[in-house]
């Protein structure tokens, strides 16, 4: 059984999994593989430079996310080109790696399900590669100030990047079970425990 897990930003989605992951459970980052197509060497990297030039490479030939960043978080439909050429890969990927997880278990022991972890679980379609949906919800107010203190991006990027992914309302109505993420870390635990339980009665 797959689970997608996804929140807004700031929203504590890593913090989540790793206390999922800290319970035996596996999971995949989308985050972790939309870094991944587009490192030197792939295809979309490659398109991607093509489009915007050396601008958006760093000095080494990565890609430079802070000036793409604020390509696309500038103008709508550079975003919207940017996601056509990322999205069908990293899916690609992504159910590459799902499939390794579940054919081979990490460290022997066997998962028994897999977290799906995504920002744009329902904006990038991902939703359909999962059986439910877990959504880690907190306030908007608490978002935007937990990811200031974390991230290096300016008030505007954030509320840009917010503007991109599905309001906290929408969020919810598309969620099959919620963790509130705005208390401490033990509060959080808990609600983990309670899933594990309750997810593992499920994959059974």
């Amino acid at each position: 059984m797959i689970i997608g897990l996804t929140g807004g930003i700031g929203s504590g989605k890593s913090t989540v999994a790793r206390a999922f992951a800290a319970r035996g459970v596996a999971w995949v980052d989308a985050d972790d593989v939309a870094r991944e197509i587009v490192t030197p060497g792939e295809p979309a990297l490659d398109i991607i430079a093509g489009r915007y030039g050396k601008r958006v490479l760093q000095q080494d030939g990565t890609l430079d996310r802070a000036a793409l960043r604020d390509i696309i978080f500038a103008t709508p439909a550079e975003r919207e080109w940017l996601e056509s050429v990322t999205h069908p890969r990293v899916r690609e990927r992504l159910l590459a790696y799902l499939e390794r997880l579940q054919a081979t278990p990490a460290q022997g022991a066997p998962s028994p399900y897999v977290l799906l972890v995504s920002p744009l679980l329902f904006e990038s379609g991902q939703n359909a590669l999962v059986e439910r949906c877990l959504v880690v919800d907190l306030p908007e107010t608490l978002q935007r100030e937990r990811t200031l203190a974390r991230d290096n991006v300016s008030r505007e990027q954030i509320e840009a990047i917010l503007a991109a992914q599905l309001s906290r309302e929408q969020r919810l109505s598309h969620g099959c079970d919620v963790i509130d993420n705005s208390g401490d870390e033990s509060h959080m635990r808990e609600q983990v425990s309670e899933l594990d339980a309750r997810y593992r009665a499920l994959a059974q």
